[in-house]
């Protein structure tokens, strides 16, 4: 069973709609007793960084999401800003993130390509990094939905397994243990986010 995280900013209904079309279970919930027995958890986000760890913080959701995460090692992905909430910091906020990946998040900055558009958006083609139970099977044409005007850096290569280009390389997922990260939306990225997600239910 995997438990979508409800903390008020994130598409909770694509993520269990696409979740339940590849057959895998899931709830969605922001109940502390079921996030606190959950077996897997999915954080999804959208909107911006302080505002999202703030409302993680008035529910009281870190320090059992952070147990979960490092200490019972469950199988756990953030997708979009979840990811970024993976982090330690963001350049969009001052609020420290959940600091479970050794990585930030900072601004893209294209002030000498103006063709370059902020916030990426749309489809683009993944890399793999570094091997991962996550990306399992993703051939060069794999290509996922894509917005963001923030990127996550990690500090260590290893921490990376897929890379994106748009204006340079960037981390599109990462990876520490049973921690993963996905920066594009799996929900809008049809077969391709299906596949992630299938993978990511046989964790």
């Amino acid at each position: 069973m995997i438990t979508i995280i409800n903390y008020g900013m994130g598409n909770l209904g694509s993520v269990q709609n696409m979740l339940k079309r590849i057959g895998a279970p899931c709830k969605i919930s922001s109940d502390l007793k079921e996030i606190e027995a959950a077996e897997k958890i999915l954080l999804p986000g959208v909107g911006a960084f302080d505002a999202a760890i703030q409302k993680i913080d008035e529910l009281n959701l870190r320090s059992v999401l952070v147990h979960k995460a490092l200490e019972q090692k469950v199988p756990f992905l953030g997708i979009c800003l979840g990811m970024q909430l993976l982090t330690r910091s963001s350049e969009e906020g001052i609020l420290k993130g959940l600091d479970l990946i050794p990585a930030q998040t900072i601004k893209f900055k294209f002030d000498n390509d103006p063709s370059l558009k902020i916030p990426h958006m749309g489809w683009n083609f993944v890399k793999k990094n570094n091997s991962s139970k996550l990306t399992e099977g993703f051939t060069e044409d794999y290509r996922f939905y894509f917005v963001h005007s923030y990127k996550v850096v990690c500090d260590k290569n290893e921490n990376s397994i897929l890379k994106t280009n748009h204006g340079g390389e960037f981390d599109s997922a990462i990876q520490k243990d049973n921690i993963y990260g996905a920066q594009f939306h799996p929900e809008k990225s049809h077969k391709y986010g299906m596949h992630l997600l299938t993978n990511f239910s046989k964790i």
